[in-house]
């Protein structure tokens, strides 16, 4: 990691006060490496940009989801009202409720909900919590199959078998490393590469399989995959056929419709940082080019304001000369 280039620099004032180093990888359409920085090929663990590789494994052991509720189910919420009825809603028709769940209580991600919420005298929950579609749409995969529930987050479960081995399949690769998620599922770790493959596995794929009824239902409904304000939301709204899903600790990735697909890693697990840097890495690819893509939108998601009192001083914006355009 010492070896990776600065990503991004926080400019305040005109002086550079911080940089975030860290690892990206661009793929062109036809899936060969056209831009990158740092070491793509080492391992990371993606955290929640493993979730469409996860719901593709959920598909696959029969969960019948489609929609708004799969879209849910591969994504991290804010934790809204209906996020919440969403995931109530998987967990209810497959004949179970909220007690099943082993993600742990959370305050909802929306921080103008956790305000309302506290005002009223509301608590933390596990439907509230960022991962609880994902974990009702495991509960629902696990009734279908006909597997235990109780254990469904033991790596040694068929449906952790199941998602590992979907996993490697999509990233082309082994998995380096098996940790525990934040939410308390096992999680596995490849490279950026791979999580960039198996993003353009997912839009590729033809249509009515696993990987192309959720990569078509995080693209229709990108408010249910994060939130109503978040980035990957607005990432979505600017760029037509986009798919984009986050991760913790500074993880991003993505997929244009036409294959063109790229992953972020930053170093120090800076949230504020990947954006940038994905717009930098779309646009290295061409794709700000693409027919319909708001690029006014796109400008100010690569540049996030610095304020200082009440004003703007500063931005958060990728190095310079980060990436060469691809050919």
């Amino acid at each position: 990691m010492d070896a990776h280039p600065v990503l991004v620099e926080v400019e305040r004032s005109g002086f550079v006060e911080s940089r975030h180093r860290g690892s990206a990888v661009g793929l062109a359409a036809d899936g060969s490496v056209a831009v990158c920085a740092g070491d793509p090929d080492a391992p990371i663990f993606p955290r929640s940009a493993n979730k469409p590789m996860q719901a593709v494994a959920m598909l696959r052991a029969g969960l019948d989801l489609d929609g708004e509720l799969l879209a849910l189910a591969a994504g991290s919420h804010s934790g809204e009202d209906f996020h919440v009825e969403g995931a109530r809603a998987i967990l209810a028709a497959a004949g179970l409720d909220e007690g099943a769940l082993r993600c742990p209580p959370a305050w909802p991600m929306e921080q103008q909900l956790v305000a309302a919420m506290a005002r009223s005298g509301g608590d933390r929950s596990r439907l509230r919590m960022n991962c609880s579609g994902k974990h009702a749409a495991m509960l629902a995969a696990c009734a279908a199959a006909g597997w235990p529930t109780a254990s469904y987050l033991d790596p040694d479960h068929p449906l952790q078998k199941l998602v590992r081995a979907t996993v490697e399949e999509l990233a082309g690769e082994r998995v380096a490393a098996v940790g525990v998620d934040g939410c308390g599922a096992p999680l596995f770790a490849v490279s950026a590469t791979g999580v960039a493959r198996a993003f353009r596995a997912l839009v590729l794929a033809a249509p009515g399989t696993a990987e192309r009824r959720v990569a078509d239902a995080m693209r229709a409904h990108p408010r249910w995959t994060s939130g109503t304000r978040r980035d990957e939301r607005r990432l979505m709204d600017a760029v037509p056929g986009l798919l984009v899903k986050c991760g913790a600790e500074g993880v991003d990735a993505f997929a244009a419709a036409d294959g063109r697909a790229g992953a972020v890693k930053i170093d120090d697990g800076a949230t504020r940082a990947r954006t940038p840097v994905t717009v930098a890495l779309l646009r290295a690819l061409g794709v700000d080019a693409s027919a319909g893509v708001d690029a006014a939108a796109l400008d100010e998601l690569e540049a996030a304001p610095l304020t200082g009192g009440e004003r703007v001083v500063g931005t958060i914006r990728p190095a310079a000369g980060l990436f060469t355009a691809a050919r």
